[in-house]
């Protein structure tokens, strides 16, 4: 289990880290989600003692990482996929690692075989491409068997077919009974992996709850309605103080505040024939989106359009 209390950060003037206090379960994947200058690579680097906190306290299974006793066996993390000399082998540099913490070099093998680099694990790491750097920095983390893990961005470089791997391996980490902590900005990704959800904007702790907990809560209750007698439905269900809009693209009927059975009861009153009649739920990144638009460090604008240059000017 990874505990956050109180943890904050500063730099001089600038609050990286505000008073935040969270934990993360073992046998669970937990998404770690914030705009960008929210402060989870700060927090993340907290945890490992890389940064050492203004105030508050960050414990890992109880301890600070710096009294942890070999913290690969207890601790694994893959924060910077290019930490790797360039001149190192892959199985040269998880060698070395294994060794700090008196790792058996069968072990080096393992987490190659397990990561898909068995056959390229003699060549130099400075020659590999972004998405085979994170496989090393997987197998890295993966090194010491440890109960927990932390990935910053993992899938960043990852084909295809490798992101459908990390997705099922964190699963299956999680499912053994280890604490899987994660923070990506693919949010497609986040919302077919993680269970649960800790959420950040300006180093404030904004949600933690599970995943489908934070879509709902930052959902708009909708019923989806499409049917071929679209303006008899709306007006009997306007007269039973619904509200309703149309999706232009698709001319369904987008009722709020009402539940799917109050929809079908009106349709039955009034003959109206349903063709689709379903709850109407908001992906994670609308919900994201949602809930964090205070906590965007950089806020876009659309571009004016040019000014037209007229000929004789």
């Amino acid at each position: 289990m990874i505990e956050a209390r109180g943890l904050t950060r500063r730099y001089g003037n600038k609050v990286a880290v505000d008073d935040l206090s969270f934990s993360v379960r073992p046998g669970r994947v937990t998404g770690f989600l914030g705009p960008n200058g929210a402060g989870k690579s700060t927090t993340m680097r907290m945890i490992l003692g890389l940064d050492r906190p203004t105030s508050g306290t960050v414990r890992v299974n109880g301890q600070a990482y710096h009294e942890l006793d070999q913290p690969l066996r207890r601790i694994g993390a893959l924060l910077d996929a290019k930490w790797v000399h360039p001149n190192r082998s892959a199985r040269a540099h998880l060698r070395w690692l294994a060794r700090t913490n008196r790792l058996p070099d069968r072990r080096v093998d393992e987490v190659l075989e397990a990561v898909g680099l068995a056959a390229v694990a003699n060549r130099p790491a400075g020659g590999f491409s972004l998405g085979m750097s994170q496989r090393l920095g997987i197998a890295t983390a993966l090194l010491g068997d440890p109960e927990i893990l932390m990935f910053d961005e993992p899938v960043n470089g990852l084909d295809p077919e490798g992101i459908r791997w990390i997705r099922g391996f964190m699963r299956d980490l999680a499912a053994q009974g280890r604490t899987v902590f994660v923070s990506s900005h693919l949010l497609s990704e986040m919302a077919q992996t993680a269970e649960d959800l800790v959420v950040i904007g300006r180093g404030k702790l904004i949600s933690q709850c599970t995943t489908a907990e934070f879509i709902d809560n930052a959902s708009e209750s909708l019923v989806r309605v499409r049917t071929p007698q679209a303006e008899e439905l709306r007006a009997a269900l306007a007269r039973a103080d619904a509200e309703v809009r149309v999706e232009v693209e698709t001319g369904a009927l987008l009722v709020s505040g009402v539940t799917t059975q109050l929809v079908g009861e009106v349709a039955a009153a009034g003959g109206v024939v349903l063709h689709e009649l379903a709850v109407e739920r908001a992906s994670l990144e609308q919900a994201f989106m949602r809930l964090t638009d205070d906590a965007v460090e950089y806020q876009t604008t659309a571009l004016p359009a040019p000014e037209l240059v007229t000929a004789g000017r």
